[in-house]
């Protein structure tokens, strides 16, 4: 389902709306302009901010929220909201890694998550689709035979209620094992946001969109460059921290994942979640996988919402497959399993990946002790975020919480997590170097198709051109103002995007994913020097 991009980037971070959007926009609310105190100021409007914002006004705290778009106009309206106990790293990783009491505590606290949701929406009173459904894990066909049994155990030691099947229940392919993790669940991710929010203004909180954080610090945060917003307490949840220019990214790394939705008749498949256990071929120290929902359409139709296809952010040319292309390997993967029709729905979101498989979620590192952040979400952020809801608020009243070492953003595993992660990271910074974007002669502006974009050099400055629908070209700094990479250019969802850290910029230049907080330069014609290049395409705007 497409409408106009420019259109679609001032509801989401991508150019494509997703089947959330579609049906629910975000909600929004008025602006800041003017100073405020209160006790805890939170930034981002997305299921983390959105969570601990509700948590701690209900618990009678003074709340403000801002948000610089509208509310789940960020990550969280571009997810799949799977709501799991069935962690993208395998159980008998995280054993590894954490130990078996950390693997518990991880599986412990995302079962209390999806109980919190499932409370939350009884208590007040939320239409958001929730069920309770069962999700299926099978083998990749890369990945080792002894994978799920392995599973099997870790899990069964971390306390989940789950079990190995000998046929797959939904797929075409059924005649193979897998392991049926019990009580997972489902909703619809902006109507569950949108009825915290009604939930947060009920409780005394207050929310502002349109509303940029500009400076943050542990007084609190100025907004639109004059406002300020005095807070005994700050917390970050913005995806990936703005406030932290170091720290955090130097321990979890940006990918973009795909997804599809197709029609699928209603009584085609029981609903459910499947997920299979990555490609390993492809990525060995952090294998993409597939994972697949229902949704309700009509009365006919349910929507089948299947994902996968990973790369690192801004390098999906180092295996040859650009970010456009990956849907019709998704598709190909999600024909050859479930009986789907037409295609109705695509688009892409991004994940954190930490380098030991769970959230950093609590104090700030290297800060003061009143400013929070949550990142790192792992591809399991619907629950993620939710534990970061009832963990901020359990530091900021001074309860104890069990989580709170577990989560703690201090961590460092670096002895049993960091050989993969630095492997991963070492490919990540050789990928950027081999495929960092060359000078482009500005004279190939002349043949730049429209929605495309590419580096160019002008007057000795490195530029991003991008030609729109209607023909015109826009031009904006290449260089990251997070930490001074070069970004690239995502044909797929119209953006600027960098390699190094996953900050996103639209066309215009406006920051759409963090870390970096601050908007490339934009440029027009008359900022340049084009006499020494002859243009003689009449058809041509600059």
């Amino acid at each position: 389902m497409e409408s106009n991009e420019n259109d679609n980037q001032k509801i989401t971070s991508g150019a494509h709306i997703s089947y959330w959007t579609s049906n629910v926009l975000p909600m929004r609310f008025k602006e800041l302009k003017r100073n405020i105190e209160t006790e805890v100021v939170i930034v981002g409007g997305g299921m983390a901010g959105v969570s601990t914002a509700y948590c701690l006004a209900k618990a009678g705290r003074q709340v403000v929220l801002i948000e610089d778009g509208n509310i789940g106009s960020g990550e969280t309206g571009r997810t799949t909201a799977h709501l799991v106990t069935a962690l993208d790293d395998r159980y008998f990783n995280l054993e590894k890694i954490h130990g078996e009491e950390g693997a518990r505590l991880a599986a412990k606290s995302h079962k209390e998550a999806i109980d919190f949701v499932e409370r939350t929406i009884a208590e007040e009173k939320i239409d958001c689709d929730f069920e309770r459904v069962s999700g299926y894990l099978f083998l990749h066909a890369t990945d080792e035979k002894d994978s799920l049994d392995k599973e099997l155990v870790a899990a069964t030691k971390a306390e989940l209620d789950i079990q190995k099947l000998s046929y797959i229940p939904g797929m075409i392919d059924r005649e193979q094992p897998c392991l049926e993790f019990k009580h997972q669940a489902q909703f619809h991710p902006l109507k569950y946001l949108n009825g915290l929010c009604e939930a947060i203004i009920k409780y005394g909180g207050e929310i502002y969109t349109n509303t940029h954080a500009d400076e943050i610090n542990s007084e609190g945060v100025t907004v639109s460059k004059e406002f300020k917003i005095k807070a005994d307490h700050v917390v970050v949840a913005t995806n990936s921290p703005v406030n932290n220019w170091v720290v955090p990214h130097l321990k979890q790394y940006a990918y973009r994942t795909y997804v599809l939705g197709f029609k699928i008749k209603k009584d085609a498949v029981l609903k459910a979640l499947w997920w299979d256990t990555g490609d390993h071929q492809a990525n060995e120290n952090i294998p993409p996988y597939h994972y697949v929902r229902l949704v309700s359409y009509n009365d006919e139709y349910n929507i089948l919402i299947s994902g996968g296809e990973d790369h690192a952010t801004g390098l999906a040319d180092v295996d040859e497959l650009p970010e456009e292309e990956r849907y019709k390997t998704l598709e190909i993967w999600t024909r050859a399993n479930f009986e789907v029709e037409e295609k109705v729905y695509q688009w892409s979101g991004q994940v954190l990946e930490p380098m030991d498989g769970l959230a950093y979620i609590g104090r700030n590192p290297l800060d003061k002790k009143n400013v929070y952040i949550i990142t790192g979400d792992s591809g399991n952020g619907m629950t993620h975020t939710t534990i970061a809801g009832m963990l901020i608020a359990d530091l900021i009243n001074e309860k104890e919480n069990e989580f709170e070492k577990l989560y703690s953003p201090s961590r460092f595993k670096l002895f049993k997590a960091g050989k993969v992660f630095f492997q991963e990271l070492k490919d990540g910074i050789v990928n950027y170097i081999k495929n960092n974007p060359k000078d482009t002669e500005a004279s190939q502006l002349l043949t730049l198709e429209k929605e495309d974009g590419i580096i160019v050099k002008i007057d000795n400055e490195k530029l991003g051109a991008y030609r729109d629908g209607e023909n015109k070209l826009h031009f904006v700094s290449a260089v990251c103002t997070h930490l001074k990479c070069v970004v690239k250019w995502n044909k797929d969802e119209k953006s600027w995007d960098c390699p190094c850290h996953g900050s996103r910029f639209n066309h215009l230049g406006k920051v759409i994913n963090g870390p970096a907080n601050t908007d490339l330069e934009y440029h027009v014609e008359k900022d340049f020097n084009f006499s020494e290049i002859e243009f003689h395409d009449e058809e041509t705007t600059l």
